[in-house]
């Protein structure tokens, strides 16, 4: 089973979309909640190029990027080899 990382907060939907759409896939994940620790914020925007939005996801330490980003390896039929790698 894949590895994966994914930075979140609080009553975010983006972070329940992908959560959502890993669960369906029946991955198990480590999630970061960044809502009240600017610590753990500063740790996932460093690992992500300075990008501070959430969720930021990680497979495998690949850095994907956020639920859009999760979806578009969904629909392009990539997400499976990387969660099976």
């Amino acid at each position: 089973m894949a590895q994966i990382e994914i930075y979140t907060t609080f009553m975010c939907p983006y972070c329940a979309r992908a959560k959502a759409l890993l669960d369906k896939k029946g991955q198990t994940y480590d999630e970061i909640d960044v809502s009240y620790d600017a610590a753990k914020r500063e740790e996932m925007t460093q690992k992500a190029g300075g990008v501070r939005t959430v969720p930021q996801i990680w497979i495998n330490g690949t850095h994907v990027g956020g639920s859009d980003d999760l979806y578009a390896l969904e629909r392009a039929g990539k997400l499976d080899a990387m969660l099976a790698a």
